[in-house]
């Protein structure tokens, strides 16, 4: 039996650029706290597997930030996250991936399949006449883009603008003046985390204020918004019938030093029945009384001393691991069950010890792409984005597979209970999988 599709309205933009570095993050954060100020409620997305920037957006919309890839938790899956957003939305932004076109599948191929306008965000720094052509480029690269118009950003001045409107086909939809508040800091992996800029919030008040006298303060217009009721049952039969994390208590970590976490991860465990109970790696002296432990990526390498003078919960973790209860390491979790860890300027320090080896951060890019990897629970998609060469003795229990041919797989260890890689995994790629991680 078909069950017929329920759609619903809400306006939508999303956010793209011609390349990285245009200022897209920070538009769309000041966007959203526009809106916010306004009175109304916005839903803030992000595409592609980033932790970082949803961090902005949460602060400027108040709201949680979840990804949609096309690639990793597939069609269906964010078409449900669109319509579900609809249901208390008066405004959905989605903030883009690099360049418009850049990836497979790319923001504009998510455009286009939930036909979302979009705003493109293009630095016109040293920029005149040329800037109505890479306007045109980016509105006609691809027949049926919804295209909505233009943001001018990191203007000189009021004739710089001028010059600027006068080169374009397409329309203007805002004109934002050099500021150095409009700006955000950055470290390697990307941004630095908003819990650690200590000006965020006038940062964002004033992109804000910004954008109040352009056509961005208006509503754009409504988008339709399809639930599939056929696909988005899975979750809700899997839960119900079998329920299969009922009664497991997960303990996650949650701190300055692991925060890449996925909204829509921490969800799907609690709807396969999980209880999820949060702990600070840095600042607790033992874990919550769990069934199972989840240690996300994040920044271990910025609080070397802290982490290894913390011994209480070095031992509780080795407790737990000796009662052969589940351990889900993702990359700055897994540096953190190593023997060691190396940062950047030299410093070395020792980390729990349950995973023989160590790492060392480098200044360069070490592993970054989508990734599927044939787990013996199932396969399971994520992505992978690192500085740090590791060293361990231990043979992988497989490699990854990544999305584009040819780039090389990333290792996958297990020991006991212990599942550990450089693998950010995205659950709803695989819910049985996810299940099976973390049952005790």
């Amino acid at each position: 039996m078909t069950l017929e599709n329920v759609t619903r309205s809400c306006p939508a933009l999303l956010i793209g650029a011609p390349s990285s570095g245009q200022g897209k993050t920070m538009v769309t954060a000041a966007l959203a706290r526009l809106h916010r100020n306004l009175g109304r409620r916005v839903r803030v997305f992000k595409v592609g597997p980033d932790f970082l920037d949803p961090m902005i957006l949460e602060r400027a919309s108040g709201n949680p930030v979840y990804q949609l890839d096309l690639w990793m938790g597939g069609v269906a899956h964010c078409r449900q996250l669109l319509f579900d957003a609809g249901a208390d939305a008066d405004l959905i932004l989605v903030e883009g991936a690099m360049g418009l076109f850049d990836g497979e599948p790319s923001s504009a191929d998510l455009a286009m399949l939930f036909n979302i306008p979009v705003a493109a965000v293009i630095d016109a720094s040293g920029m005149a006449q040329t800037f109505g052509a890479v306007a045109h480029g980016l509105a006609s690269y691809r027949k049926g883009l919804p295209f909505a118009g233009v943001i001018a950003n990191r203007v000189a001045g009021e004739r710089h603008g001028e010059m600027l409107a006068e080169s374009l086909h397409t329309p203007l939809l805002g004109s934002i003046a050099r500021d150095p508040l409009m700006a955000l800091p950055e470290r390697h992996l990307g941004l630095t985390q908003a819990a650690e800029i200590a000006d965020l919030e006038q940062r964002l008040e004033r992109g804000a204020e910004l954008l109040l006298n352009t056509p961005l303060a208006e509503l754009p217009a409504p988008v339709l918004f399809t639930e599939d009721r056929n696909s988005s049952t899975k979750i809700c039969l899997l839960s119900s019938v079998l329920c299969p994390l009922k009664d497991t208590r997960i303990a996650v970590a949650r701190d300055d030093a692991f925060s890449f976490l996925y909204p829509a991860n921490l969800d799907l465990l609690r709807a396969l029945g999980a209880q999820l109970v949060f702990f600070s790696p840095l600042a607790d002296d033992a874990l919550p009384e769990a069934d199972a432990v989840y240690l996300p990526g994040g920044y271990p390498e910025l609080h070397l001393e802290q982490l290894a003078h913390n011994i209480a919960m070095k031992s509780a973790l080795h407790e737990h691991y000796a009662q052969n209860k589940p351990i889900v390491a993702e990359c700055g979790g897994m540096l953190y069950l190593l023997e060691a860890l190396t940062d950047s300027a030299g410093r070395r320090a020792e980390m729990v010890g349950l995973l023989p080896g160590q790492a060392t951060m480098q200044h360069k890019l070490a592993g970054l792409g989508l990734h599927s990897a044939a787990l013996p629970e199932g396969a399971m998609r994520g992505h992978t984005f690192h500085y740090s060469l590791m060293e361990c003795p231990l043979t992988p229990a497989l490699w990854s597979e990544a999305a584009r041919p040819g780039r090389r797989g990333e290792p996958v260890y297990r020991l006991g209970r212990l599942h550990a890689s450089y693998l950010h995994l995205y659950f709803y790629s695989n819910p049985e999988a996810a299940a099976l991680l973390f049952s005790a």
